[in-house]
């Protein structure tokens, strides 16, 4: 295992097209739920411990074998929002160009064959981290903190955030990525490794987010895709 390889997986530079999504942010920029960096901070939170909890899952369960076909049916499952299982679904397609091209193996062409308009991103993710020697920790580690660094990240340019002061809520959010990937690791054992299947991988749900995800998607401009 080479733990360098997360790193580079979980660089915000490298070519998985998650600069141009926000996580949900520009919705609630424009509602007025983000307006300075504690309400991205609770913004954050709130997302980490349901969108974050069940990527990180879904993530640490494909890196641990489970079949991801069923995988990505129980991702859809917990996508209310077409808008949303659309993004992920890209998102997952892009991932895997990218790291086809850093960590070329047959299984990653398998899933390309399999999915050739993208399975959802976390379970990319853990296919991915797999073909990159990584642990299931690690695959839920990169889904959890992406989950609050693409929003982050994305209030910078959309409301002139001092980057100090997002990335203070990155940090001040550090021990709550490392009890969610936990948690996400647990949760994908129990389903994998212990025979519960898929269906007893978490379900986390935020409804206001899913909300902001189709009113997002129907404005004529945005700044970010998702």
């Amino acid at each position: 295992m080479s733990r360098a390889a997360l790193l580079v997986l979980a660089d915000g530079r490298f070519p998985a097209g998650g600069h141009a999504h926000s996580g949900g942010a520009e919705a609630a920029v424009k509602a007025g739920r983000i307006t300075g960096a504690a309400s991205l901070e609770e913004y954050c939170r709130g997302r980490l411990h349901t969108a974050g909890l069940v990527a990180g899952a879904f993530a640490a369960a494909a890196v641990l074998g489970a079949d991801v076909r069923e995988l990505d049916a129980a991702a859809d499952a917990r996508t209310p929002s077409a808008a949303l299982r659309g993004a992920a679904r890209r998102l997952g397609r892009q991932l895997l160009r990218a790291a086809r091209v850093a960590w070329p193996s047959a299984e990653l062409d398998a899933l390309a064959r399999e999915f050739p308009k993208g399975a959802h991103q976390p379970v990319v993710l853990g296919t991915v981290a797999r073909a990159a020697g990584l642990s299931a920790a690690d695959a839920a580690y990169c889904a959890a903190y992406e989950c609050v660094s693409g929003p982050a990240t994305a209030v910078v340019r959309l409301l002139s955030l001092d980057p100090f002061e997002a990335t203070g809520v990155l940090a001040r959010l550090a021990s709550e990525v490392d009890l969610v990937a936990d948690r996400a690791v647990e949760a994908a054992r129990e389903a994998v490794v212990g025979g519960a299947g898929v269906d007893a991988l978490p379900a986390a749900s935020a409804p206001v987010a899913e909300i902001g995800a189709e009113w997002h998607a129907g404005w004529a401009v945005r700044l970010f895709a998702s």
